[in-house]
């Protein structure tokens, strides 16, 4: 199978030559994050280093990794208080991030304009969008989220319908324009950034509709960040309807096999904590793992990969190992 044939075949629970391999880092340090519209040099460094993944990973789908355009950046310069939250203006289509944005994926899709490879933007809830927008924007760094919508929850929710939109137009734009294959939604209420009957009222609707959105122009890939062992509600997310579900297996307990099951048998990807044995572990220990994975989990509607993004300093051969792996396992139950 080519990459396109076996991702075809994971994403409607149909048998493999073997497994896909998905394990994403980013390029840039947490401190350069969100930077690249002010430091061209970071930019540029974000995307040459994904040429570096091209031609050291060869990766089974492609991430489009955005770390320095990655929270949209939203004005919130007219915010003095919870009752002013619907007063944020998001940027244009015709704004200096969008712009960047398009370069950024063209570019890196120029890396693989020799193959046909499942390719996927990444993109943000609005509810990550405005708590990152409030942290940032409104004088010393501060957690305002909570606060702020407690305070006011229906402007809460008008500030979420705000990013919905124009973060729907990204999306929409980047799948037609680029023909990518769809969308990395990345969603959490970590640790319950909101009380969960508040999430569940103002943000899961809103995220449903977005995935739907996603839906009507390609695919949608569900990432329920759990970065760094923070937890989430997986009831909270049972109900989208997403192509593809990832959620953190080690720090929410939930193995790909019961997750699997939890979530209607939606093809799954995931089974690795993101800094533990795929980080540090031998090239056998990188191996057992994934065979321990599989032979729980299954072959089929499973993919490989990470909680959440590994480590930016990881040795890319790593996910090889992983790749091979999974075609011994393949290998090793077809002969039985």
């Amino acid at each position: 199978m080519n990459k396109r044939e076996r991702f075809e075949a994971f994403l409607h629970n149909q048998p493999v030559d073997r497994v896909p391999v998905a394990f994403f880092h980013h390029y840039t340090t947490q401190t350069e994050y969100v930077t690249g519209l002010r430091d061209p040099a970071l930019f540029e460094k974000m995307v040459m280093r994904q040429r570096v993944t091209r031609v050291q990973d060869d990766p089974d789908i492609l991430k489009i990794m955005n770390d320095v355009l990655m929270m949209m950046p939203v004005d919130v310069s007219a915010v003095k208080g919870p009752e002013d939250l619907d007063k944020i203006v998001p940027p244009s289509m015709d704004s200096l991030y969008v712009s960047k944005t398009k370069e950024l994926t063209e570019r890196v899709l120029d890396y693989y304009k020799d193959e046909d490879i499942p390719s996927f933007a990444t993109g943000f809830s609005p509810v990550f969008c405005l708590r990152f927008a409030l942290m940032f924007g409104l004088g010393p760094k501060q957690d305002r989220l909570k606060e702020f919508f407690l305070a006011a929850p229906e402007k809460g929710l008008a500030a979420l319908k705000i990013l919905e939109e124009r973060i729907n137009e990204i999306h929409t734009m980047l799948i037609r324009d680029f023909g990518l294959d769809g969308i990395y939604f990345s969603v959490n209420n970590q640790n319950q950034l909101l009380p969960d009957e508040v999430y569940r009222e103002y943000c899961v609707p809103i995220e449903q509709e977005m995935v739907r959105e996603i839906n009507k122009n390609g695919l949608s890939f569900l990432h329920i960040c759990g970065f760094g062992g923070l937890t989430n509600n997986l009831k909270l997310f049972r109900e989208y309807d997403a192509s593809v579900i990832n959620w953190a297996v080690h720090a929410e307990g939930v193995s790909l096999k019961e997750g699997k099951t939890f979530f209607g048998g939606k093809p799954v990807m995931g089974g690795f904590a993101q800094d533990e044995i795929i980080y540090r572990g031998t090239e056998e220990e990188v191996k057992t793992e994934v065979k321990r994975i599989l032979a729980e989990a299954g072959q089929t509607g499973v993919m490989i990969g990470a909680d959440c993004t590994v480590p930016e300093d990881i040795d890319e051969r790593r996910f090889g190992w992983a790749r091979d792996a999974a075609r011994e396992f393949a290998e090793e139950t077809s002969s039985r």
